[in-house]
């Protein structure tokens, strides 16, 4: 392998330098002993660096970044119980196809293996839950090794890679570097074949009931217009998993919303009745499917994909493409010349929304309605705010009565369902696009388990509002003990909880709290008048459930809960 001379650095000037080559604007980290060298070198690089409070909140924060960019979001971690932090956000990462280049620090190689101080084996701990794990050997591979990091993280389907970095090998002085090698092996389809664009097309020109199942696949390919244009020119339905919202603006007339366990009752029988699906970017998790025997049950499958092992994995597809989205949609656009007659079938499912649209009672005056507060986040931001959510029922009620209308809007831990993750990612998604307003929607549980990234907010000056759904429970494990364990809220329940608005003003930050549903409306316009961050206490009403919703090993028709029924 060719050397190359250059300018005495030592290792951890070298991984600088190279995130510098990989035009990376933003580390999320917390410095410890093992990545002292790594952190000296940083301290006049030049690369911005975000001291978040917790590991976990670091990598939550560059997941955030990462939703909205496409970039890899990058993260620096100190060796054991800092890598060990970070472990979840990987397995988060993994599960939603996010970017992510991770740095942990690692003992000297002469000491790897005997259990020296603050050692965890992080190659192989990281292996199944990254696209791939690296440990830095040689210094003079510093360069090719992050080169290669960002090149497996941000092509194909998106994903984390974990560099270790052993202390002496930060320490170590180079003064011959290796020529970066690219990944000679690693190639990527995004060109469908042009013979199975042809057979999409002929399934649709015999087709009756056709619908389109869009996921986060069309926001990571940025071809929200293409979607618009070929489901407008083939007059087809589109319906979206949790992660593909945004993809299609909820004003479009052939836009249906969420499907799966609480989606909407048009959207969810535009799957069970069609005769044709089309998946685009998505991968049949559970949540969305529901018992396998009744989903698209009389349809042809077309599963379009970048990730070759999507394919099939839990339905055999009558017709597999791996390919871009966006390279996808411009073939069928230029394949498909004289769309069908699907009248009748719009006009269905038109029907059933309608009829069946999402609602809530509001016949009480005094408690909150969780949704209604979504509704009103929705107007005052005019779907436009980026929206970072926990893990639970307001993840659910915002998915369902917030109006995405823009792409790369929503962040949300949609695969592990990590709770924590609100707060940490509105941050990256504010550092990712200073500009555009950012709202955290959170649960009083899943907050505070990395509340104390609130201090970011302060220290930053980022305008972020902060909604506390308050029902002083877990509420979606409430929700299941309600409906499933007959009302045994074994520890379900919060006995005590902080005054969330001095919690903030400890942190410099303005806090609210509202009560009364007759002053939700004054209060929310207030609070979001506001120029800077702000933490919202909303009491909402306890025992609010998210409907309507398939219960577990039912059909996706099988909905209970549906307004109208």
């Amino acid at each position: 392998m060719a050397e190359q001379a250059v300018k005495l650095k030592n290792g951890a000037q070298w991984l600088i330098e190279s995130l510098k080559q990989a035009e990376v604007d933003i580390i999320y980290g917390y410095p410890g002993g093992a990545v002292l060298p790594l952190y000296d070198a940083l301290y006049d690089s030049g690369v911005k660096h975000i001291l978040a409070r917790h590991e976990q909140g670091a990598i939550h924060a560059a997941e955030g970044y990462a939703r909205i960019t496409g970039k890899a979001g990058v993260v620096v971690v100190t060796s054991g119980p800092g890598a060990t932090n970070v472990v979840t956000g990987l397995a988060d990462a993994l599960a939603d196809s996010l970017p992510l280049v991770v740095i942990t620090g690692q003992v000297a190689t002469s000491v790897i293996g005997t259990d020296a101080f603050q050692e965890a084996d992080v190659v192989n701990m990281t292996s199944p839950i990254t696209k791939h794990s690296f440990q830095i050997r040689d210094a003079a591979d510093i360069p090719t090794i992050v080169a290669q990091a960002f090149t497996i993280a941000e092509t194909g389907r998106k994903g984390p890679v974990v560099i270790d970095f052993p202390k002496d090998m930060m320490t170590a002085v180079v003064s011959q570097i290796k020529q970066v090698q690219a990944l000679a092996t690693y190639e990527v389809a995004t060109t469908p074949p042009v013979e199975a664009i042809a057979a999409v097309a002929q399934l649709l020109a015999t087709s009756k009931q056709p619908v389109i199942l869009a996921g986060a696949g069309i926001n990571f390919a940025s071809a929200k217009s293409e979607l618009t244009e070929f489901s407008n020119k083939m007059n087809i339905p589109v319906v979206n998993t949790l992660l593909g919202l945004g993809n299609i603006s909820p004003s479009e007339p052939l836009a249906f919303g969420m499907a799966g366990m609480h989606g909407g009752y048009a959207a969810n029988r535009a799957i069970y009745e069609c005769d044709l699906l089309i998946a685009i970017g998505a991968r049949f998790d559970d949540r969305l499917v529901g018992a396998q025997a009744h989903f698209a049950k009389d349809a042809n499958i077309v599963h379009i994909d970048i990730d070759p092992s999507e394919i099939n994995k839990v339905f055999t597809a009558d017709i597999g493409i791996v390919a871009d989205a966006k390279v996808s949609l411009q073939a069928l656009l230029a394949a498909v010349e004289q769309p069908a007659d699907y009248t009748a079938w719009v006009s269905r499912l038109q029907a059933y929304a309608q009829q069946h649209p999402h609602g809530y009672t509001t016949n009480d005056s005094v408690a909150i309605k969780p949704q209604q507060v979504i509704e009103m986040i929705s107007s005052l931001t005019e779907g436009r705010a980026i929206v970072a959510t926990d893990v639970g029922q307001h993840q659910m009620w915002t998915a369902q009565y917030y109006q995405f209308k823009e792409e790369h809007a929503l962040i949300s831990s949609g695969g592990l369902g990590t709770m924590g993750f609100g707060l940490p990612a509105a941050i990256g998604g504010k550092f990712a696009q200073p500009n555009r307003q950012v709202v955290a929607i959170v649960g009083d549980g899943g907050f505070q388990m990395t509340l104390q990234e609130l201090a970011l907010l302060t220290e930053f000056k980022l305008d972020i509002k902060v909604i506390i759904l308050n029902n002083a429970s877990l509420g979606m494990v409430k929700q299941w003990q309600t409906q499933f364990y007959d009302e045994r809220y074994s520890e379900s329940v919060f006995d005590g909880q902080p005054d969330f608005v001095k919690l903030a003003e400890a942190y410099g930050i303005q806090g609210e709290r509202i009560t009364q549903s007759e002053q939700l409306a004054e209060q929310l316009a207030a609070v979001f008048a506001i120029e800077g961050p702000v933490v919202v206490d909303v009491h909402i009403a306890q025992m609010e459930t998210v409907t309507p919703m398939v219960p577990p090993g039912k059909g996706i028709h099988q909905m209970e809960g549906v307004v109208g029924q």
